[in-house]
């Protein structure tokens, strides 16, 4: 029996509760498409009475797998997810964004479940929050030390990262402590957000709103890739990226300026 994918429109991004009912839809039609999956989020959500609850129990199956879904590790997350509900409002912009941007996810579902680029956004999402809490730098590093076990992301807890943001694959992902990326950017596999080695205090990349960075970009050192711009595969940019270019190469060069690829152009009216 075909089973209707959950869908994100604009008017159900601020519906928390909404969405989790079909969240709840979507996963009872589950047990008469796979049966077998659906036990497994029946004992992975056992817990869940909301979204909130629902992300905790996830990213605590993801990250600590085998620890009880009542124990100190879900009541951290359970915490912070009360504490900040910012976080949750933005884990429904990274679920639109996987949709609208990647064509293997059609259903908001199955990115919430399956996607490791979305359970290390949130998990990122999270330990920032311990962070800015300095008594809890430790319980924020231990977040990063597991989703980079788990996930092959690893992006430091003082990190800024806005909302709406797609990490495709995102294995080898790595962003450094003063980095920022702004709403609405794209990131592919084998990404580095690094310094240079040669600088302290913010020496880490700035992305701007709507850019692109294809996989195995390394983009180093306290410069700016401006708002719309793409990075090309494999390139090495050392020096700003102006908005709205391409650029390419080792050392990366501008390649083509001034064009607003189509399919940005929706995200940055």
């Amino acid at each position: 029996m075909k089973r209707e994918p959950i869908k994100l429109d604009a008017g159900m991004l601020d519906d928390l509760d909404g969405f989790w009912r079909r969240m709840r839809g979507g996963i009872a039609d589950l047990e008469r498409c796979e049966p077998m999956v659906f036990s497994c989020v029946q004992t992975l959500l056992s817990e869940a009475e909301c979204f909130p609850s629902a992300l905790a129990c996830m990213l605590c199956e993801q990250l600590f797998h085998g620890q009880p879904a009542s124990g100190p590790l879900r009541r951290l997350l359970l915490d912070a997810l009360a504490r900040h509900p910012d976080i949750c409002q933005s884990a429904m912009r990274d679920l639109a964004a996987s949709c609208e941007r990647d064509p293997a996810s059609d259903c908001a579902l199955q990115v919430f479940l399956f996607s490791k680029g979305f359970v290390a956004l949130q998990a990122h999402r999270v330990a920032h929050t311990l962070w800015r809490d300095r008594e809890q730098r430790f319980s924020a590093q231990m977040l990063q030390l597991r989703t980079s076990m788990c996930c092959g992301v690893d992006i430091h807890p003082a990190a800024r990262l806005g909302r709406g943001l797609f990490l495709d694959h995102a294995t080898g992902l790595v962003i450094g402590e003063t980095a920022v990326v702004e709403d609405d950017v794209s990131i592919l596999h084998d990404v580095t957000l690094g310094g240079t080695g040669k600088q302290r205090g913010d020496r880490h990349p700035k992305v701007r709103r709507g850019a692109t960075l294809y996989a195995g970009a390394k983009i180093l050192g306290n410069i700016e890739v401006g708002a719309g711009a793409v990075v090309a595969a494999g390139s090495v940019v050392l020096k700003d990226v102006p908005a709205f270019a391409t650029v390419a190469g080792v050392p990366a060069r501008v390649v083509k300026a001034g064009a607003l690829p189509p399919a940005l152009s929706a995200r940055l009216a």
